[in-house]
């Protein structure tokens, strides 16, 4: 079922609009991260900002996948089950970094090499996926 122009419109700026909640609130967060990271802030100030940006950023991603799916994306192309991918493990990587959290929340600083390694693991992952499906979206957009 194909959508007219006007609702196409109004799916892509719903689309738009969710990448401007989710992955600002992604960016945020790992920018708390980094704060923390280079011991600009304590890490109970940079798990609390983080747990409360989760909200957004499942919002967004929430919005992004109702909204794409009004945009009717070519399931043929290659590039668009690559971007499908990515939100697949965006969202995976999204429900253990809740997890990641609670363990976070009940750490000390200092926090041991492991949890730091899963928390450098866990931004990495969320920044390709988001930075990748970004680029997908644009390319299939201007071809």
């Amino acid at each position: 079922m194909e959508t007219d122009g006007s609702m196409h419109k109004v799916a892509l700026f719903a689309h738009l609009a969710s990448l401007v909640l989710g992955f600002g609130a992604v960016l945020s967060a790992d920018y708390y991260g980094l704060l923390w990271a280079t011991g600009r802030c304590a890490l109970d100030e940079a798990v609390v900002a983080t747990t409360r940006l989760h909200v957004p950023i499942w919002a967004g991603l929430g919005g992004l996948v109702l909204s794409g799916l009004m945009l009717h994306p070519n399931l043929d192309s290659p590039l668009t089950l690559t971007k499908l991918s990515l939100v697949a493990a965006l969202t995976v990587n999204g429900l253990q970094a809740g997890l990641l959290a609670r363990r976070l929340e009940a750490a000390v600083d200092p926090v041991g090499p492991k949890l730091l390694a899963w928390g450098a693991a866990t931004a990495l992952v969320s920044q390709a996926c988001w930075w990748g499906a970004v680029v997908i979206g644009f390319l299939n957009t201007n071809t």
